[in-house]
């Protein structure tokens, strides 16, 4: 069972008006969404808007794929909704909590309780062993799992006791997997997962992440540039000068295994 936020993250959400990407009628309860977010970035006197007004919803359970060029807002987005990075103007709700209204503290206690991260690049400390890199976050986490359980989620029981520099790219990632979900997060964001792998270990990682989906129920959120990848999710989103340009639902979610590129 999840955490709940601290009491004083609560807030009444105000009235809002209707989402513009929306979660499908089958699903009820929502883990995300926010209203009107906008972040504009500043380089000088020069301003760089990189989202424009986005209105979505993310269900609890849901696997959404974000596809779209450099500089269409995926990572922005995918950094708000994190905790990463703070809006401009707008609502990002987490539950019954809106993001841009709490503190530093209490985001720091969502980052650290709800939500894991995995990015293109491993972030993996190479004097510690895989089982070690993972134990680092249940060590903070309130419910996590054994280190070893979360290793095993992701296929790496045999490697428990190998540092990164014995393993291979893909189980790396599979280890910084493991590391993510290992404090149960209510929501997991990917960040372009399988960015730096060829195409058959880029899928044995996304058969990590579909087995995490479906094992823990997790929210999953994944940034891609390969347009391949977006079968596997329930709703595709594609992004484009800082807007939701396109949605598409999937009628059966294709398995990781299936794809190629």
């Amino acid at each position: 069972m999840r955490p709940p936020v601290e009491e004083s993250l609560v807030h009444e959400p105000p009235g809002m008006a209707s989402p513009v990407v929306s979660v499908e009628p089958g699903h009820r309860a929502l883990t995300l969404r926010v209203r009107q977010l906008t972040k504009t970035y500043h380089s000088g006197e020069v301003e760089v808007p990189a989202l424009r007004g986005i209105d979505l919803e993310l269900a609890t359970g849901e696997l959404v794929v974000l596809l779209g060029p450099s500089g269409s807002g995926k990572s922005t987005l995918l950094n708000i909704l994190g905790g990463l990075d703070s809006a401009t103007s707008g609502e990002a709700w987490f539950e019954d909590h809106d993001l841009t209204q709490v503190s530093d503290r209490d985001l720091t206690r969502y980052r650290r309780e709800h939500v894991g991260f995995v990015f293109q690049f491993y972030n993996l400390i190479p004097s510690l062993t895989a089982l070690e890199n993972v134990a680092l976050v249940t060590e903070i986490a309130a419910h996590p799992m054994d280190p070893a359980e979360a290793l095993a989620i992701v296929g790496l029981r045999d490697r428990l006791h190998h540092f990164p520099a014995q393993l291979s790219g893909g189980e790396q990632q599979r280890v910084a997997i493991a590391r993510a979900i290992a404090k149960r997060p209510a929501i997991l964001l990917c960040d372009e997962p399988t960015g730096a792998l060829d195409s058959q270990t880029g899928i044995l990682v996304l058969e990590a992440i579909e087995h995490i989906h479906e094992e823990l129920g997790t929210t999953t959120v994944l940034i891609t540039h390969n347009a391949v990848i977006a079968d596997m999710a329930d709703r595709v989103l594609v992004l484009g000068d800082g807007l939701i340009q396109q949605e598409r639902r999937n009628p059966l979610r294709r398995p990781a295994r299936e794809l190629t590129w």
